[in-house]
């Protein structure tokens, strides 16, 4: 299978370097040199996109939120640097992971790899879970309660993912944070908080049944 990557920065001499490499490797690589650009070319449909955060004009946190709900696939954030809020907000917005420039071409193949992997190992999980009026479907990635379909970012519905498919298990937030967000991420503790609370709310509006637990100064669970 041929993957597609669409690289997105307004460094034409680093899209050129990309290009050249991961079409040596036998991918198909598509190219945006601004946000607006970006917003077009995801309409192809890309197994992964590799987004610049600092782009003139529409920077890249901008087109994450507004493509998020188009594409399922994985997003990671390019960025000379990456200060705390910088990545709670991109996880907030439906972003996977940041790589930080300057970085070697080994290392950002790794790291598609991982990713591409990980998203394989999700298409090829066709089962379901159903408890209390919930369903999820992992093949799909959709959970319904009661019927209405959850309008979810990726990482919510990740955390979600992870932790029903672990019921009873608890996680630290940094355990989360590495298996759901990142590839070798550093947990980030506001971040996983925030998300939580905000599927907390988005369940809340359709039923009273909590599924994730706080396990006080440990982490969450899913309610076995």
């Amino acid at each position: 299978m041929q993957y597609k990557i669409l690289f997105v920065d307004d460094d034409e001499a680093l899209i050129k370097m990309l290009k050249s490499y991961f079409s040596l490797k036998g991918y198909a690589v598509e190219a945006a040199y601004n946000g607006l650009e970006a917003i077009e070319k995801v309409k192809e449909n890309p197994d992964i996109v590799l987004l610049d955060i600092n782009m003139p004009g529409l920077d890249g946190l901008s087109v994450c939120r507004q493509i998020r709900d188009q594409i399922s696939c994985p997003i990671l954030f390019l960025t000379a640097k990456v200060e705390e809020q910088d990545r709670v907000n991109g996880l907030l917005l439906g972003g996977d992971d940041y790589v930080l420039k300057p970085f070697s071409l080994k290392e950002l193949e790794a790291r598609i790899i991982a990713h591409l992997k990980r998203e394989e190992r999700h298409r090829g999980n066709s089962s379901y879970r159903f408890h209390d009026g919930l369903m999820i479907d992992y093949s799909a990635k959709r959970v319904e309660l009661h019927g209405e379909v959850l309008n979810l970012t990726k990482t919510e519905y990740g955390i979600i993912e992870f932790l029903s498919m672990h019921p009873g298990q608890v996680f630290d937030k940094e355990r989360i944070y590495e298996k759901v967000c990142g590839y070798d991420g550093e947990g980030d503790s506001r971040g996983i908080t925030e998300l939580i609370r905000r599927i907390r709310n988005k369940l809340a509006e359709h039923t009273q049944t909590e599924y994730i637990e706080t396990v006080w100064g440990m982490g969450y669970k899913w309610k076995s």
